[in-house]
């Protein structure tokens, strides 16, 4: 067992495994995800995603692919935990737990103050994964999203892009 920071050639892994936890998670027409996309993402000239796989007898069979957030209460960064999955066959085996240790190390050796994510109310056995390792559910506060034909309104009302000094990415 291994758990190490992703390379280029873990790019077609990645997208497989988001495609299980999407399946999973019941939701699998929701990824758009590109082999494409997620390499440029992850290696191209200004990397703001990151990823590291967790790996059984050499088979990338785990991930955990995340970005730097920012906290204005504590003044530091943290880590956002996008998406952390182990397949099925290899739960059981301490991989999962390996992986947000790494993120935590990561988060100790920066001086970040955070490590967080969301989970699915539903998902128990995640939930008690969570619970174990010693994460707290942030009961007050839930997660709020604004995507699609919704997000393209709100934008509208905003100045340009040009007048707001932003690029196309």
């Amino acid at each position: 067992m291994t758990v190490r920071l992703a390379r280029p050639e873990d790019v077609s892994d990645i997208v497989r495994l988001v495609r299980e936890l999407a399946e999973y998670e019941r939701e699998p027409d929701a990824v758009h995800l590109t082999e494409e996309v997620l390499a440029d993402r992850l290696f191209g000239p200004s990397p703001a995603v990151f990823a590291h796989v967790a790996e059984l007898h050499g088979e990338v069979v785990g991930m955990a692919v995340w970005f730097v957030s920012f906290s204005t209460w504590t003044g530091r960064h943290g880590i956002w935990l996008e998406d952390l999955y182990v397949q099925p066959a290899s739960r059981g085996q301490g991989l999962g737990t390996m992986l947000l240790a790494t993120l935590a190390a990561v988060c100790a050796a920066r001086g970040y103050s955070r490590l967080e994510w969301t989970v699915l109310d539903w998902n128990d056995r995640a939930l008690g994964f969570y619970r174990a390792v010693g994460a707290v559910g942030m009961n007050d506060w839930t997660t709020q999203r604004m995507q699609g034909d919704t997000l393209a309104a709100l934008a509208s009302q905003a100045p340009s892009p040009s007048e707001l000094g932003l690029s196309p990415t």
